[in-house]
């Protein structure tokens, strides 16, 4: 451990990792964000404690068990000449039931029956939960294969994930609030826990697609929406209040 610390590779290493790691977790973050939106307000940030928490324990518990992850990708079952391993059925699965999940979600805002009291009254803490902790354990697998990827020394992979863990908490409340207030932005996010979803899926499929191309997509739109807000700003600044109709 000592040799690490005084390893210049090692910081490097854990300085490029902690980023990928919390750019990785965007996702992650957007996906308990929307969920925790179904509790009432004060069960919301406890969820997104508790979905992080969870987060962070399977993170490391993969890591510790980086000879069982390695194994997960020899092939279980073949299909029509098709091999399978059991990261290929945990990425197929998590990436059906976020699309699942998105596509729902994007249904309940465009025909307008998404209203605050009655996700309260319907959304069960546990069951929102229990939601949260299955894709937890999909994009938990994706993060510690790229960081197993990147390094070898398994204390800078852990502290990566700490680090990445603790950002994405404090992130959580804003990022929650910021899609609560502004609808436009929680569509983007749907649509792309979708492209999300698809590339997990064809990762499952042994396809696969540079998240680089997903992140600059979304980046792109989410400045594009960003302009518009400020646009609606600005007008609304010109026009003034506007008078109540005797």
């Amino acid at each position: 451990m000592l040799e690490l610390l005084s390893d210049p590779q090692a910081w490097a290493s854990l300085a490029t990792l902690t980023i990928l790691e919390i750019v990785l977790g965007i996702d992650n973050v957007i996906f308990i964000a929307i969920l925790a939106q179904k509790l009432p307000e004060e069960q919301q940030q406890k969820a997104r404690m508790i979905g992080l928490s969870l987060a962070l324990i399977m993170r490391i518990a993969l890591l510790a068990s980086i000879a069982w992850i390695i194994g997960l990708k020899e092939p279980v079952i073949e299909v029509q000449g098709y091999a399978m391993s059991w990261r290929d059925i945990i990425l197929l699965g998590g990436g059906l039931f976020l699309l699942a999940k998105a596509t729902s979600e994007i249904h309940s805002m465009v025909e307008g029956i998404e209203h605050k009291a009655e996700q309260t009254v319907h959304a069960g803490f546990g069951m929102v939960i229990a939601q949260i902790a299955a894709l937890d354990l999909v994009f938990s697998l994706d993060s510690i294969l790229t960081a197993v990827g990147m390094s070898d020394h398994l204390p800078v992979m852990i502290t990566a994930v700490v680090i990445a863990i603790g950002v994405m908490m404090l992130a959580a409340a804003p990022v929650s609030e910021f899609v609560q207030r502004n609808p436009t932005v929680k569509m983007l996010a749907l649509a792309f826990l979708m492209l999300i979803a698809v590339a997990l899926i064809a990762e499952g499929m042994h396809f696969h697609i540079p998240k680089g191309y997903l992140y600059f997509a979304v980046a792109f739109s989410l400045g594009v929406e960003v302009l518009n807000t400020l646009v609606r700003r600005r007008r609304r600044r010109k026009n003034g209040p506007r008078m109540p109709v005797a």
